[in-house]
């Protein structure tokens, strides 16, 4: 038989969270086999109004009444709570189908047992069958209760059974437990110790008993304030020759390989082998660990280049959120009130992209979590479900049900099995958080997913709070329905764009790092205004800064090749004899040249801004011949002018002319409004007065000047057409006559104008 496997950590954390009942076998032994209703037992004595006050509930035989001590189904299947009713109650709630039906419950007060409290200050002098009576109230239908139970003092359960075991066959098996001092689970704190017959008698005793515990038990944890200390706390600095000085004793951060203890320390083993020799292992070896020395990035990146693209990554983690103060105190007291009181709830944050809503919410579950680590808060759950990483949004279900339990389930299996966790009671279930990302990719036609996610948090037995963050703001009002923006509730957090003073303060906080100074705080402002007037996207100007750093850094690269190129390459330094005439070398020719390469300024912001917003078709359309720019051009004036978005090759050939002729452009004189020497000479145009671009005059007259300009064509547009075709850029007819073809813009003309707009051979086309 092979071994048992050992658990993992994770596993036993979740075992230990999910348990905590009382162990019980025949758990419906007095409630029967049969499914009876349950009845409510009225008192016979009637109130003023004619009313009869609920004093008990009966199904079949079994009966309880208002004080009494009864077990109640948990979800492990051998494990049963043990509460108190403290009162009964009818009351409407709605079904699967969403009709309202009448349920009979009832309002109990919970016992404790020593394995619901996790803190490390509870008490170890526990018995057996101990539980602690709690203030905790909780109502549940009446359909969980499966049994009935009895508590007594440590006293009457001695003279009952004197071994301190009760034997299975008797009938209080599993159902008697001592309680002499009441607990609050949360913060381990107990009451002095009771007699329980002297303290409670019957139903007047329950609120004398809740009050008592309450009073002296300490409800929630106190939130201390965390002192920020700074990591050159932790680092001890060198030591300088001043004089001896008594060490002083550093804390270490994270020492990997503690110094063993002599308890644990491992002694010689002595083995015997087969001839009755004995063999002695010798004992490992033990090494003192080192004090632990924090190393700064600088110490780890060579340039500040690096050191500056690396801080300014959008993936880059910071030690603080700047400018984002005021939600960052909202989230937290929502999400700690809802943690301390146990409840459900929901939360909707919303914001354009980029202005760090994510990040915040990680942020504050972070902090809380060092909170829980320091036995500030209660414990938590918390998952995070991102709509773009997710498939399908019924996934959801599967990465809840694994958060929450650790097993890996289908979509549908997972659905029930968390309709049965939310919906079934538990004292002690951990409160989990769902942060719910890109809630708009999580929208189905049903919109199943989004209603059981709202729902769940306002079960009274969930204690599910659901964060759900989305870039619209009417998104709950303009996509979801009534009922499921109804259970979203009014909790709303919205997360303005960053102005470009904040915009400013993420930018040269990410900076205060970096050795030098490489980002001009002109630079810096141009981006955040650039970046605020649009959007105030914090990651666009982040990326914005990056790509200037690279472009500033492969300046600087290029400038310091071209000044040190090589001393191969440079002429024998001989002292010259007239030091007046003495001419400059490369290195001191350009030493005074640009002395600001490498560092970020405007230009550099500017052309890295311009690389960010260009598209690939922008870029293809800028490295155009001017041929087909002039084409394009002609084509877009033709559209303009008639309105009409198909038109023939002849009159965009004939409307590329007139606009050649009236520019003044330098290169559309020369390259394509006036034929090449080698075409003159091919149709027989000699020498006429000397001018090699003359053309035949009419009727045999000499060729002058003003007719050669007035017979010039633009040379070109076809192969320009042909090229543009096969790029997608226009659509082309082909046809045996090549000025009958109709042709089309194949994109948006308003990408073509923006492409070209500041493009300089382009000035003057009419972009």
């Amino acid at each position: 038989m092979p071994p048992k496997r050992k658990r993992t950590n994770a596993e036993k954390a979740r075992h230990y969270l999910s348990g905590g009942g009382v162990l019980r076998e025949d758990s419906d032994d007095e409630l029967g086999v049969e499914d009876h209703p349950w009845e409510f037992i009225y008192d016979n004595t009637r109130g003023k109004d004619g009313s009869q006050q609920i004093v008990g509930a009966r199904m079949g035989t079994f009966e309880c009444y208002v004080g009494d001590t009864v077990l109640l189904k948990a979800p492990a299947g051998n494990e049963a709570w043990v509460a108190m009713i403290y009162d009964l109650s009818e009351g409407e709630i709605e079904d699967e189908d969403g009709d309202m039906i009448t349920e009979k419950k009832a309002t109990m007060l919970w016992f404790s047992s020593e394995k619901e409290i996790r803190s490390k200050n509870k008490r170890t002098d526990f018995l057996q069958n101990e539980l602690y009576i709690t203030a905790n109230f909780d109502e549940n239908p009446l359909t969980t209760i499966n049994g009935r139970a009895r508590v007594v003092s440590k006293g009457v359960f001695d003279k009952l059974y004197p071994t301190g075991k009760v034997l299975r066959q008797s009938k209080d098996y599993g159902k008697i437990f001592v309680c002499r001092r009441g607990a609050n689970a949360r913060t381990a704190t107990y009451t002095d110790e009771f007699i329980w017959e002297d303290l409670y008698n019957g139903q007047k005793d329950l609120q004398r008993l809740a009050d008592l515990v309450e009073t002296q038990t300490v409800k929630t944890r106190k939130r201390r304030a965390v002192k920020t200390r700074d990591l050159d706390d932790f680092v001890q600095e060198d030591e300088d020759g001043s004089g001896p000085t008594t060490p002083r004793k550093k804390r270490k951060v994270g020492s990997g390989a503690p110094t063993p203890s002599k308890a644990k320390a491992q002694t010689p083993r002595k083995l015997m082998t087969p001839t009755h020799k004995r063999i002695i292992t010798k004992r490992a070896l033990e090494f003192t660990p080192l004090g632990t020395r924090v190393l700064s990035p600088n110490q780890l990146q060579a340039s500040p280049y690096q050191i500056a693209r690396s801080t300014l990554h959008v993936s880059a983690v910071p030690h603080a959120l700047p400018c984002r103060e005021t939600e960052f105190e909202m989230v937290q007291s929502h999400l700690e009130a809802a943690i301390t009181a146990g409840t459900g709830s929901c939360i909707y944050i919303s914001g354009t992209p980029g202005t760090g809503k994510t990040a915040t919410v990680r942020e504050v579950v972070a902090s809380l979590q060092a909170a829980v680590a320091d036995e500030q808060l209660d414990d938590f759950y918390f998952v995070e479900i991102n709509g773009m990483k997710v498939t399908d949004p019924h996934q959801s279900y599967s990465l809840l049900w694994e958060a929450l339990k650790g097993d890996r389930v289908s979509s549908a299996h997972a659905l029930e099995l968390l309709e049965q966790e939310f919906t079934t009671p538990s004292p002690r279930r951990v409160p989990c958080v769902v942060l719910m990302d890109e809630l708009d990719q999580l929208v189905t036609r049903n919109q199943g997913v989004m209603y059981n996610f709202f729902n769940w948090p306002q079960l009274r037995h969930s204690r599910l709070i659901v964060l759900a963050v989305a870039n619209t703001m009417d998104l709950p009002e303009r996509t979801l329905s009534n009922k499921i923006s109804s259970r979203l509730g009014l909790t709303r957090i919205t997360f303005p764009g960053y102005t470009h003073t904040q915009l400013m303060t993420i930018i040269q906080s990410r900076l205060e790092g970096v050795g030098a100074v490489i980002v001009e705080s002109d630079a810096i402002q141009f981006a955040s205004r650039k970046v605020a007037a649009v959007s105030g996207d914090a990651r666009r100007a982040l990326d914005i800064c990056r790509r200037a750093v690279e472009i500033a850094e492969q300046e600087e690269t290029e400038s310091s090749a071209s000044i040190d190129p090589g001393k191969e390459n440079l002429p024998p330094d001989t002292p010259s004899k007239t030091p007046g005439r003495h001419k400059p070398t490369p290195q001191e020719s350009t030493a005074g040249i640009d002395k600001r390469k490498g560092i970020v300024t405007i230009a550099t912001i500017r052309r890295a801004i311009n690389e960010a917003t260009s598209t690939p078709l922008a870029a293809y359309l800028r490295a155009l011949p001017l041929s087909n720019k002039l084409f394009l051009s002609a084509l877009l004036a033709r559209l303009r002018r008639t309105g009409i978005t198909e038109s023939t090759l002849a009159d965009v050939a004939d409307e590329a002319l007139r606009m050649a002729r009236t520019l003044l452009s330098k290169p559309v004189q020369e390259f394509l409004i006036t034929p090449p020497p080698t075409l003159v000479q091919d149709e027989g145009i000699g020498d006429v007065s000397g001018d090699a671009h003359a053309t035949p005059g009419k009727r045999g007259r000499p060729a002058t000047k003003k007719d050669m300009e007035r017979v010039a064509r633009v040379l070109g547009l076809g192969a320009a057409g042909r090229e543009l075709a096969e790029a997608g850029i226009v659509g082309l007819e082909s046809r045996c006559g090549e000025r009958v073809g109709r042709i089309r813009l194949g994109v948006s003309d308003d990408a073509v104008r923006e492409a070209l707009r500041e493009d300089e051979e382009s000035a003057g086309l009419g972009f």
